[in-house]
Protein backbone atom coordinates (compact mmCIF):
# COMPACT_ATOMS: atom_id res chain seq x y z
CA UNK A 1 0.00 0.00 0.00
CA UNK A 2 1.77 3.58 -0.88
CA UNK A 3 2.30 5.37 1.98
CA UNK A 4 0.29 9.19 2.60
CA UNK A 5 1.95 11.94 1.65
CA UNK A 6 3.51 14.49 4.38
CA UNK A 7 2.91 17.61 3.65
CA UNK A 8 3.83 19.32 6.51
CA UNK A 9 7.71 18.67 4.70
CA UNK A 10 6.42 21.40 2.67
CA UNK A 11 5.98 23.76 5.05
CA UNK A 12 9.32 22.89 6.86
CA UNK A 13 11.50 23.55 3.87
CA UNK A 14 9.57 26.41 3.05
CA UNK A 15 10.58 28.09 7.03
CA UNK A 16 13.92 27.13 6.79
CA UNK A 17 14.21 28.38 3.00
CA UNK A 18 12.67 31.59 4.09
CA UNK A 19 15.17 32.06 7.21
CA UNK A 20 18.26 30.55 5.26
CA UNK A 21 17.40 33.57 2.86
CA UNK A 22 16.91 36.27 5.97
CA UNK A 23 19.76 34.60 8.34
CA UNK A 24 22.25 36.21 5.20
CA UNK A 25 20.26 39.61 4.09
CA UNK A 26 20.10 40.79 7.76
CA UNK A 27 23.79 39.90 7.96
CA UNK A 28 24.31 43.11 6.84
CA UNK A 29 24.33 44.41 10.30
CA UNK A 30 27.38 43.25 11.65
CA UNK A 31 29.15 45.80 8.77
CA UNK A 32 26.82 48.33 7.99
CA UNK A 33 24.76 49.38 12.11
CA UNK A 34 27.24 51.05 14.81
CA UNK A 35 28.53 48.37 16.92
CA UNK A 36 27.30 49.83 20.27
CA UNK A 37 23.85 50.59 19.15
CA UNK A 38 20.16 49.19 19.56
CA UNK A 39 19.62 48.42 16.22
CA UNK A 40 22.99 46.05 16.07
CA UNK A 41 21.97 44.39 19.28
CA UNK A 42 18.17 43.95 17.87
CA UNK A 43 19.24 42.37 14.60
CA UNK A 44 21.96 40.47 15.79
CA UNK A 45 19.33 38.98 18.14
CA UNK A 46 16.65 38.34 14.81
CA UNK A 47 20.05 36.67 12.99
CA UNK A 48 20.44 34.24 15.70
CA UNK A 49 17.31 33.33 16.53
CA UNK A 50 16.33 32.06 13.08
CA UNK A 51 19.32 30.09 12.72
CA UNK A 52 16.85 27.51 14.08
CA UNK A 53 16.64 27.15 10.06
CA UNK A 54 19.91 24.34 9.85
CA UNK A 55 18.58 22.37 12.29
CA UNK A 56 15.12 21.79 10.39
CA UNK A 57 17.03 20.82 6.67
CA UNK A 58 18.25 17.91 8.47
CA UNK A 59 14.79 17.12 10.45
CA UNK A 60 13.48 17.09 6.83
CA UNK A 61 16.44 14.74 5.70
CA UNK A 62 16.21 12.29 8.74
CA UNK A 63 12.25 12.13 8.27
CA UNK A 64 11.44 11.65 4.34
CA UNK A 65 14.27 8.97 4.16
CA UNK A 66 13.51 6.92 7.17
CA UNK A 67 9.42 7.44 6.59
CA UNK A 68 10.41 6.03 3.33
CA UNK A 69 12.86 3.33 4.54
CA UNK A 70 12.39 2.29 7.70
CA UNK A 71 10.12 -1.01 6.69
CA UNK A 72 11.97 -1.40 3.34
CA UNK A 73 14.14 -4.77 3.13
CA UNK A 74 17.80 -3.26 2.87
CA UNK A 75 19.06 -5.07 -0.52
CA UNK A 76 21.53 -4.10 -2.50
CA UNK A 77 19.75 -2.88 -5.57
CA UNK A 78 17.62 -0.41 -2.69
CA UNK A 79 21.14 1.34 -2.22
CA UNK A 80 21.92 1.07 -5.76
CA UNK A 81 19.17 3.22 -6.30
CA UNK A 82 19.09 5.29 -3.46
CA UNK A 83 23.02 6.22 -4.15
CA UNK A 84 22.02 6.57 -7.83
CA UNK A 85 19.46 9.59 -6.53
CA UNK A 86 21.74 11.20 -3.85
CA UNK A 87 24.59 11.58 -6.64
CA UNK A 88 22.21 12.78 -9.38
CA UNK A 89 20.05 15.52 -7.52
CA UNK A 90 22.71 16.44 -4.89
CA UNK A 91 26.40 15.70 -5.25
CA UNK A 92 26.38 17.20 -9.24
CA UNK A 93 24.07 20.53 -8.16
CA UNK A 94 26.30 20.49 -5.62
CA UNK A 95 29.72 20.18 -8.14
CA UNK A 96 28.27 22.70 -9.87
CA UNK A 97 27.44 25.33 -8.28
CA UNK A 98 30.89 25.00 -6.14
CA UNK A 99 32.70 25.72 -9.44
CA UNK A 100 30.56 28.68 -10.38
CA UNK A 101 31.23 30.54 -6.91
CA UNK A 102 34.73 29.71 -7.31
CA UNK A 103 34.72 31.28 -10.70
CA UNK A 104 32.53 34.08 -9.10
CA UNK A 105 34.98 34.39 -6.39
CA UNK A 106 38.00 35.19 -9.05
CA UNK A 107 35.73 37.35 -10.90
CA UNK A 108 34.97 39.48 -8.25
CA UNK A 109 39.19 39.37 -7.14
CA UNK A 110 38.20 37.32 -3.64
CA UNK A 111 40.40 34.52 -5.14
CA UNK A 112 43.14 33.93 -7.25
CA UNK A 113 42.56 31.10 -9.43
CA UNK A 114 44.50 27.87 -7.66
CA UNK A 115 43.51 24.23 -9.14
CA UNK A 116 44.92 22.32 -6.10
CA UNK A 117 43.19 24.73 -3.73
CA UNK A 118 39.83 24.99 -5.71
CA UNK A 119 39.45 20.95 -5.40
CA UNK A 120 40.21 21.18 -1.06
CA UNK A 121 37.50 23.64 -0.87
CA UNK A 122 35.39 22.08 -2.82
CA UNK A 123 35.95 18.72 -0.96
CA UNK A 124 35.64 20.68 2.32
CA UNK A 125 32.61 22.33 1.13
CA UNK A 126 34.27 25.87 1.59
CA UNK A 127 33.63 27.35 -2.21
CA UNK A 128 31.37 29.33 -0.84
CA UNK A 129 29.98 30.18 2.94
CA UNK A 130 26.85 28.40 2.23
CA UNK A 131 28.03 25.43 0.59
CA UNK A 132 29.73 23.62 4.29
CA UNK A 133 26.00 22.93 4.31
CA UNK A 134 25.88 20.60 1.93
CA UNK A 135 28.53 19.08 2.50
CA UNK A 136 27.37 17.88 6.17
CA UNK A 137 23.97 16.73 4.09
CA UNK A 138 26.29 14.48 1.53
CA UNK A 139 27.95 12.60 5.03
CA UNK A 140 24.32 12.07 6.28
CA UNK A 141 23.67 10.59 3.02
CA UNK A 142 26.49 8.36 3.30
CA UNK A 143 25.80 6.91 6.95
CA UNK A 144 22.32 6.66 7.00
CA UNK A 145 21.89 3.30 5.93
CA UNK A 146 23.74 2.21 8.98
CA UNK A 147 21.20 3.71 10.79
CA UNK A 148 18.77 2.74 9.31
CA UNK A 149 19.82 -0.96 9.52
CA UNK A 150 20.19 -0.33 13.23
CA UNK A 151 16.78 0.93 13.93
CA UNK A 152 15.62 -1.61 11.70
CA UNK A 153 17.42 -4.32 14.22
CA UNK A 154 17.40 -2.29 17.88
CA UNK A 155 13.68 -1.71 18.88
CA UNK A 156 15.75 0.37 21.80
CA UNK A 157 16.97 2.40 19.29
CA UNK A 158 14.36 3.17 17.30
CA UNK A 159 12.13 4.33 19.95
CA UNK A 160 14.69 7.06 21.63
CA UNK A 161 16.64 7.91 18.35
CA UNK A 162 16.02 11.39 18.75
CA UNK A 163 17.94 11.41 22.45
CA UNK A 164 20.84 9.01 21.18
CA UNK A 165 21.36 11.99 19.20
CA UNK A 166 21.64 14.33 21.34
CA UNK A 167 23.83 12.39 23.52
CA UNK A 168 25.92 10.84 21.06
CA UNK A 169 26.10 15.08 19.85
CA UNK A 170 26.96 16.22 22.64
CA UNK A 171 29.80 13.51 23.85
CA UNK A 172 31.41 14.36 20.10
CA UNK A 173 31.44 18.21 20.57
CA UNK A 174 32.56 17.52 24.11
CA UNK A 175 35.51 15.53 22.66
CA UNK A 176 36.21 17.00 20.25
CA UNK A 177 36.62 20.12 21.98
CA UNK A 178 39.56 18.85 24.51
CA UNK A 179 41.54 17.29 22.02
CA UNK A 180 40.79 18.49 18.65
CA UNK A 181 39.47 15.24 16.90
CA UNK A 182 38.43 16.72 13.78
CA UNK A 183 38.48 20.67 12.05
CA UNK A 184 36.11 19.85 9.77
CA UNK A 185 32.45 20.15 10.03
CA UNK A 186 31.43 16.61 10.69
CA UNK A 187 28.02 14.76 10.80
CA UNK A 188 27.91 13.91 14.01
CA UNK A 189 27.66 18.10 14.96
CA UNK A 190 24.15 17.60 13.92
CA UNK A 191 23.41 14.23 15.25
CA UNK A 192 20.71 15.64 17.17
CA UNK A 193 18.44 17.22 14.56
CA UNK A 194 19.12 14.40 11.98
CA UNK A 195 17.87 11.51 14.34
CA UNK A 196 14.65 13.86 15.78
CA UNK A 197 13.68 13.62 12.10
CA UNK A 198 14.50 9.92 11.61
CA UNK A 199 12.31 9.25 14.72
CA UNK A 200 9.29 11.37 13.53
CA UNK A 201 9.23 9.57 10.36
CA UNK A 202 9.57 6.28 11.94
CA UNK A 203 6.37 7.12 14.31
CA UNK A 204 5.27 9.66 12.31
CA UNK A 205 1.16 8.66 12.64
CA UNK A 206 1.26 9.46 16.14
CA UNK A 207 3.32 12.14 15.85
CA UNK A 208 0.94 13.60 13.53
CA UNK A 209 -1.90 13.03 15.88
CA UNK A 210 -0.30 15.44 18.78
CA UNK A 211 0.46 17.98 16.42
CA UNK A 212 -3.04 19.37 17.35
CA UNK A 213 -2.65 18.74 20.91
CA UNK A 214 -2.13 21.91 23.43
CA UNK A 215 1.52 20.66 24.38
CA UNK A 216 2.03 22.41 20.86
CA UNK A 217 1.05 25.75 22.09
CA UNK A 218 3.75 24.95 25.60
CA UNK A 219 6.67 23.77 23.79
CA UNK A 220 6.22 26.62 21.05
CA UNK A 221 6.90 29.09 24.18
CA UNK A 222 9.38 27.06 25.68
CA UNK A 223 11.45 26.58 22.10
CA UNK A 224 10.88 30.71 22.21
CA UNK A 225 12.36 31.00 25.61
CA UNK A 226 15.22 28.90 24.46
CA UNK A 227 15.81 30.54 21.26
CA UNK A 228 15.74 34.08 23.22
CA UNK A 229 18.21 32.98 25.48
CA UNK A 230 20.29 31.44 22.80
CA UNK A 231 20.63 33.91 20.96
CA UNK A 232 21.27 36.82 24.04
CA UNK A 233 24.05 34.13 25.37
CA UNK A 234 25.61 34.66 21.84
CA UNK A 235 25.58 38.26 21.74
CA UNK A 236 27.29 38.33 25.30
CA UNK A 237 29.78 35.66 25.20
CA UNK A 238 30.92 35.91 21.44
CA UNK A 239 29.71 39.23 20.25
CA UNK A 240 30.35 42.03 22.99
CA UNK A 241 32.46 39.52 25.50
CA UNK A 242 31.34 40.46 28.88
CA UNK A 243 30.20 37.02 29.57
CA UNK A 244 31.83 33.61 29.73
CA UNK A 245 30.16 30.46 28.70
CA UNK A 246 32.26 27.62 27.88
CA UNK A 247 31.32 26.32 24.15
CA UNK A 248 30.42 23.28 24.77
CA UNK A 249 27.90 24.58 27.71
CA UNK A 250 26.70 27.50 24.86
CA UNK A 251 26.53 23.97 22.18
CA UNK A 252 24.46 21.95 24.57
CA UNK A 253 21.64 25.10 25.02
CA UNK A 254 21.91 25.29 21.67
CA UNK A 255 21.16 21.88 20.92
CA UNK A 256 18.03 21.82 23.36
CA UNK A 257 16.75 25.04 21.35
CA UNK A 258 17.66 23.21 17.67
CA UNK A 259 15.75 19.78 18.77
CA UNK A 260 12.74 21.51 20.54
CA UNK A 261 12.41 23.91 17.87
CA UNK A 262 12.83 22.11 14.48
CA UNK A 263 10.13 19.45 16.55
CA UNK A 264 7.55 22.72 17.29
CA UNK A 265 8.24 23.80 13.48
CA UNK A 266 7.07 19.78 12.66
CA UNK A 267 4.16 20.06 14.92
CA UNK A 268 3.46 23.60 13.49
CA UNK A 269 3.38 22.31 9.53
CA UNK A 270 1.40 19.39 10.75
CA UNK A 271 -1.43 22.16 11.91
CA UNK A 272 -1.02 24.36 8.47
CA UNK A 273 -1.16 21.55 6.05
CA UNK A 274 -4.47 20.60 7.54
CA UNK A 275 -6.29 23.63 8.11
CA UNK A 276 -5.15 26.04 5.40
CA UNK A 277 -6.91 25.94 2.44
CA UNK A 278 -6.14 23.46 -0.13
CA UNK A 279 -5.26 26.31 -2.26
CA UNK A 280 -2.94 27.37 -0.16
CA UNK A 281 -1.30 24.21 0.72
CA UNK A 282 -0.27 23.21 -2.99
CA UNK A 283 0.97 26.81 -3.68
CA UNK A 284 3.08 26.16 -0.43
CA UNK A 285 4.36 22.77 -2.32
CA UNK A 286 4.91 24.04 -5.60
CA UNK A 287 7.18 27.29 -3.43
CA UNK A 288 8.82 24.55 -1.84
CA UNK A 289 9.92 22.26 -4.33
CA UNK A 290 12.23 24.90 -5.16
CA UNK A 291 13.95 24.80 -1.41
CA UNK A 292 17.34 23.15 -2.14
CA UNK A 293 17.53 25.56 -5.27
CA UNK A 294 16.96 28.20 -3.12
CA UNK A 295 20.27 27.39 -0.97
CA UNK A 296 22.54 27.06 -3.74
CA UNK A 297 21.83 30.10 -5.39
CA UNK A 298 20.70 33.05 -2.99
CA UNK A 299 23.92 33.97 -2.10
CA UNK A 300 24.80 35.12 -5.50
CA UNK A 301 21.46 36.69 -6.37
CA UNK A 302 21.75 38.86 -2.65
CA UNK A 303 24.71 39.92 -3.72
CA UNK A 304 23.54 41.14 -7.29
CA UNK A 305 20.44 42.67 -5.26
CA UNK A 306 22.79 44.48 -2.91
CA UNK A 307 24.62 46.28 -5.70
CA UNK A 308 20.97 47.43 -6.55
CA UNK A 309 19.96 48.25 -2.97
CA UNK A 310 22.63 49.81 -0.56
CA UNK A 311 22.49 49.48 3.12
CA UNK A 312 22.78 52.66 4.76
CA UNK A 313 23.46 52.95 8.88
CA UNK A 314 20.22 54.76 9.35
CA UNK A 315 16.37 53.93 9.51
CA UNK A 316 16.51 53.29 5.73
CA UNK A 317 18.40 50.58 6.72
CA UNK A 318 15.19 48.58 8.28
CA UNK A 319 13.39 49.20 4.45
CA UNK A 320 16.73 48.08 2.45
CA UNK A 321 16.70 45.23 4.56
CA UNK A 322 12.79 43.89 3.67
CA UNK A 323 13.40 45.14 -0.39
CA UNK A 324 16.68 43.00 -0.15
CA UNK A 325 14.47 40.27 1.61
CA UNK A 326 11.89 40.09 -0.70
CA UNK A 327 13.36 40.84 -4.07
CA UNK A 328 16.05 38.13 -3.05
CA UNK A 329 13.03 35.86 -2.57
CA UNK A 330 11.47 36.49 -5.83
CA UNK A 331 13.92 36.26 -7.99
CA UNK A 332 15.75 33.18 -7.12
CA UNK A 333 12.37 32.16 -7.38
CA UNK A 334 12.15 33.21 -10.58
CA UNK A 335 15.27 31.80 -12.07
CA UNK A 336 14.62 28.72 -10.83
CA UNK A 337 11.47 28.72 -11.93
CA UNK A 338 12.38 29.51 -15.39
CA UNK A 339 15.19 27.12 -15.68
CA UNK A 340 12.54 24.70 -14.62
CA UNK A 341 10.47 25.41 -16.90
CA UNK A 342 13.20 25.74 -20.04
CA UNK A 343 15.57 24.10 -19.36
CA UNK A 344 16.18 20.10 -20.05
CA UNK A 345 18.50 19.73 -17.35
CA UNK A 346 17.24 21.61 -14.47
CA UNK A 347 17.38 19.01 -12.17
CA UNK A 348 21.22 18.91 -12.48
CA UNK A 349 21.40 22.46 -11.42
CA UNK A 350 19.00 22.68 -8.67
CA UNK A 351 18.53 19.10 -7.28
CA UNK A 352 15.55 16.92 -7.81
CA UNK A 353 12.34 18.56 -9.15
CA UNK A 354 8.74 18.06 -10.71
CA UNK A 355 8.01 16.95 -14.13
CA UNK A 356 6.86 19.84 -14.94
CA UNK A 357 6.94 23.50 -13.81
CA UNK A 358 4.18 24.88 -12.04
CA UNK A 359 3.94 28.34 -11.25
CA UNK A 360 2.87 29.17 -7.50
CA UNK A 361 -0.37 27.19 -7.96
CA UNK A 362 -2.12 24.88 -10.14
CA UNK A 363 -5.43 23.14 -9.53
CA UNK A 364 -5.07 19.20 -8.83
CA UNK A 365 -7.21 17.29 -10.65
CA UNK A 366 -9.30 14.49 -9.08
Amino acid sequence: MKKQQIESIYFLRLFAMMMVVLVHVTAAYASVLPYSGDAYQKYHFINRIIRIEAGIFIVITGLVFFYSYIKKPLTKELWKSYYKRRVTYILIPYIIWALIYEAYSIYVGAREFNATEILLRILKGESYYQLHFIFLIVQIYLVLPVFIWIAQKFTFFRRYMWLFGVVLQLVYLQLNSMYGLVSFTLFISSLSTFLLGAWIGVYYNEQKAKSANKSTIVLLIIALIAGAIVSSLHYYVYTIKTLYLSGVMYETINTFYLVLGSYVAFRIGEILAAKLPRRAVITVRNIAMYSFGFYLIHPLVLNIVSEFVPANSNQLFHIEMLIRYVLTLALCYLIIWACHRFLPFASLLYGKLPKKAVFLYKHEVQ
